[in-house]
């Protein structure tokens, strides 16, 4: 049996995503551990953030081809998470970091990377003969490769729920935190303005980070409604969430516009379409 050939869309894409896993977990470490921002820290934040705009760029290609000035391309591209993904990459990228952004990018290039490595690295470096693959099924002992793959699967099959429902809390995390970080003057005024209509339309197209956005919201409803939560900071909220909602609502239209250009099924994650 002939060793499974890559082509060099697919291998570029997957480049991006090691460079984003590598590279991200790489920088989040130095900001837990309290590392300065000296020796080379910050350049780890922008590889992982090149490694995200490679890979979501090829898939965009592979998806829509070249970007077209009409209508009807920009609403139908406009609607695909891997082209919000792909925006919200190179606004990160061109900005002061912020670790906390690198969490959902990190960890959908971690599932990519090791369903790449299950379908494509182990095939190539441990090829499987036709005898071995006559004798799937037979009593005799599966070897190491084998099992490592099928470890890899039943992980990313185990996992894929949780860590997309991570995923969104920590986009909540991330709305949270530019917006605090504006107030106080730690980050542009423009970021949460560019991240709420990401998530706006995250909320209408994910599962996940609706439960996320509507479960964090139930809890600081109970919060300010408690007797013991000053009158000021009960208005504000109510001010802010009527804000939030009439805004987040003005997507409906442009939603149920797009959804028959945006149907099919949905990826494995962000990014997940791998270009062949």
């Amino acid at each position: 049996m002939p060793r499974p050939v890559a082509s060099t869309p697919h291998l570029v894409w997957a480049a991006g995503h090691f460079f984003t896993l590598l590279a991200g977990l790489r920088y989040l470490l130095g900001t837990i551990t309290f590392a300065t921002s000296g020796g080379g820290l910050s350049a780890w934040y922008r590889i992982a953030y090149l490694g995200a705009i490679v890979s979501y760029g090829v898939v965009v290609y592979k998806s829509f081809g070249v970007p077209q000035a009409n209508k009807a391309y920009i609403q139908r591209a406009l609607m695909d998470e891997n082209v919000q993904y792909l925006f919200l990459a190179l606004y990160w990228w061109f900005t002061q970091p912020i670790f906390i952004t690198l969490v959902p990018y990190t960890t959908f290039s971690l599932f990519h990377v090791l369903t790449f490595t299950r379908t494509t690295v182990i095939p190539m470096v441990f090829p499987t003969s036709p005898a071995a693959s006559r004798a799937e099924g037979a009593s005799e002992p599966i070897g190491f490769p084998t099992k490592v793959s099928k470890m890899i699967q039943g992980w990313v099959k185990q996992n894929y729920d949780p860590a997309m429902r991570f995923v969104a809390y920590s986009e909540v995390l991330v709305f949270a935190r530019v917006t605090f970080g504006a107030i106080l003057l730690r980050n542009s005024l423009l970021a949460p303005l560019f991240y709420a209509h990401f998530c706006r339309l995250r909320f209408y197209m994910s599962s996940f980070t609706r439960d996320a956005f509507q479960h964090v919201s139930s809890e600081l409803d109970k919060a300010t409604a408690n007797p013991s939560c000053p009158e000021l900071v009960r208005r504000a909220y109510l001010m802010g969430t009527d804000l939030i909602s009439r805004y987040a609502s003005t997507v409906l239209n442009l939603q149920n516009q797009a959804a028959p250009a945006a149907g099919g099924t949905r990826p494995a994650a962000a990014g997940g379409a791998t270009a062949q």
